[in-house]
């Protein structure tokens, strides 16, 4: 007997139809947000194109001025490379921002708007290159004076932060559209459900769940935007970041190249002048010239520290430091050097941790700090220096990639002065840059101060508004465990010269002739028996024909053999002998990572015949 034949209820059918029909509309309606929504997600895509595209033309253009300025100030046309590359490449990315910006008339007047300009500011800067390279620097200077390229880089700058503006808000106004128009999607889809849910009841639960993946995957497509948004701005954030470290870096090995010739010519100087000095009595016009002369080649040599500070490559020489000891200290120093209208405010923190750093250093970047703090308050008022223990976690790591998670001895120096707009906060650190007026600073004091604490493993951070004050604060490294010595300090200046005696025979080893001139009759004036050699060999050679010597007193960088080299040769010899260093570029056999060997005497060129006579004589005695 057959089955019986079995039909679904006419009802029922019509509820399966409708379902069915439900499902299609639905389908229907979501691939066609989908669609749409794809469509405003590309418009999103757009603009942030775009504000790379502008981007790309102001870092060209920096770059190119960058170029310029370091072939104007050194003549090598290795530093013409930015402004090559920026000649080929602009045009190119000029033209990719058009073409970006063809579908809205205002960005695409004023991307065509950029044109002239860019022009006027090559022209600007190949005018200046052809003079240097013909020789006329001074010309070349007059057109850097006349501010007509800074002028045409202030409008550059504003016409980009005006089509960045723009941009922003249209990807702001995008942003928003694709979010309503995602909300109102949702809303639909859910309704879509509901009816789905109602028609099939309990029968049609997987178009349910269907309904409700449905509804995951677009909340997974929201927070996917988001965080595409948040990856882009972040990465642009870091590409920042990496520039301004790169040019600092750059910067970097060219003043460490220079700092060796530019010490020694810095020795010569300051050791004759001082010996002339010494040797007239009775013509005060020329010792007063002598005197400025003197002065004039210091601050040279200051200059060439700050250079090798801000280039990490300063022979630091740390030791174990309680911050709070050193603060109060200076409270003296503070108040004559920053006058009554200054009131000096210490917080100073309980249980603060210890740090290893250079204390000199410290003290140099505690008074520098102090100093642009009077400055920025012409009119007087309130100048805070505070200490405490802090914590950089992982995610401030990771949105400031030049420090390191870990704890700190925190400096920070706050003022109620003028303050500072973002764009003087960009370049704070970069060398050369201030904004004091000519003659009132060499914009090395940040730039120093940066390059000590890298240099020591910490970290810098500014915070200011135009107007309202600044607070710039120090991260130095927490020190664990036991103490460390001090490495051997650098001799102090004195008054009266610590004088040696002719029994005492002094082994002088210099490559430069005239450096090695000048060391040799200093130490002889200063009563020594003196004995020199311009290499490491001729050295070893001499000191078997000397026999018992009191001192080898040797330059670091050497050709063939090296200071250190020659030192543990020639104590091989003689295991008593003992051994001063002396160079003027630190990156050597004697200073790692910065820091001075424990246990070497070190004096850094150049030196005054009151600091070679101090540390001569604090070697000698042990």
């Amino acid at each position: 007997m057959p089955l019986p034949r079995v039909s679904l209820p006419r009802s029922l059918t019509s509820l399966i139809v409708a379902a069915a029909g439900v499902l299609l509309v639905l389908g229907s309606v979501t691939l066609w947000a989908a669609m749409a929504y794809e469509s405003r997600l590309q418009a999103v895509r757009h603009s942030i194109d775009v504000q790379r595209g502008l981007a790309s033309v102001l870092s060209i253009l920096q770059d190119a001025e960058t170029g310029q300025r370091g072939y104007l100030l050194t003549g090598s046309p290795a530093y013409l490379k930015p402004y090559d590359r920026a000649v080929k490449t602009l045009p190119v990315e000029l033209d990719h921002l058009s073409a970006l910006v063809i579908d809205n008339e205002r960005q695409h007047g004023q991307a065509q708007a950029l044109r002239p300009l860019v022009e006027a500011k090559f022209e600007e800067l190949n005018q200046t290159i052809i003079l240097r390279r013909t020789g006329r620097v001074e010309e070349a200077q007059t057109v850097v004076r006349t501010d007509l390229g800074r002028r045409t880089m202030d409008e550059l700058r504003a016409k980009i932060a005006d089509m960045g503006a723009s941009e922003a808000a249209l990807l702001e106004a995008r942003s928003r559209d694709s979010r309503l128009y995602s909300y109102g999607m949702f809303g639909l889809l859910a309704v879509l459900m509901l009816s789905v849910l109602a028609v099939l009841t309990l029968g049609l639960l997987q178009a349910r769940q269907t309904m409700v993946a449905l509804e995951r995957s677009t909340h997974d497509a929201l927070a996917a935007n988001q965080r595409l948004e948040d990856e882009v701005a972040e990465r642009n954030r870091a590409e920042d970041r990496v520039r301004q470290m790169q040019k600092i870096e750059a910067v970097g090995q060219l003043t460490g190249g220079i700092a060796h010739d530019f010490n020694n010519m810095l020795a010569i100087i300051i050791g004759n002048l001082e010996l002339a000095g010494r040797r007239i009595d009775e013509r005060p016009r020329l010792e007063k010239a002598l005197e400025h002369a003197l002065d004039a080649a210091a601050r040279a040599a200051t200059l060439t520290k700050r250079l090798l500070a801000f280039s990490r490559q300063q022979p630091l020489e740390p030791q174990t430091l309680d911050l709070n000891k050193t603060v109060s200290g200076m409270s003296d120093l503070l108040l004559r050097t920053l006058g009554e209208t200054i009131r000096v405010e210490t917080v100073l923190a309980g249980g603060l941790w210890k740090t290893f750093v250079d204390p000199g250093e410290v003290e140099n970047a505690i008074v520098n700090l102090a100093v642009n703090a009077r400055d920025a308050m012409p009119d007087g008022g309130r100048l805070t220096i505070e200490t405490a223990n802090t914590h950089l976690d992982d995610l401030y790591a990771q949105q400031n990639p030049d420090a390191k998670a870990g704890q700190y001895v925190m400096v920070c120096v706050s003022d109620t002065g003028s303050g500072m707009p973002p764009e003087v906060i960009a370049q704070a650190f970069d060398p050369f840059f201030t904004t004091k007026p000519l003659g009132k600073g060499t914009g090395l004091g940040l730039s120093q101060i940066h390059g000590f604490i890298k240099q020591s493993g910490g970290h810098v951070r500014i915070y200011s508004e135009d107007g309202k004050g600044t607070t710039i604060k120090l991260y130095l490294p927490r020190r664990y465990g036991e103490d460390m010595p001090a490495a051997p300090a650098q001799a102090p200046l004195v008054e009266t010269l610590a004088e040696g005696s002719p029994e005492q025979v002094i082994l002088v080893v210099e490559d430069e002739e005239n450096v090695r001139h000048i060391s040799v009759e200093t130490l002889r004036a200063l009563g020594y028996s003196v004995r020199h050699a311009a290499d490491g060999p001729s050295a070893l050679t001499m000191l078997d024909e000397l026999g018992a010597v009191a001192l080898l007193f040797t330059d670091v960088v050497m050709p063939g053999m090296t200071g250190r080299q020659l030192a543990d040769a020639a104590q091989a010899k003689q295991p008593d002998l003992k051994v001063l260093y002396t160079t003027g570029y630190t990156r050597n056999a004697v200073v790692h990572n910065g820091v001075v060997d424990p246990g070497m005497a070190f004096l850094p060129k150049p030196f005054t015949v009151n600091q070679l006579a101090a540390k001569v004589s604090s070697v000698l005695q042990g």
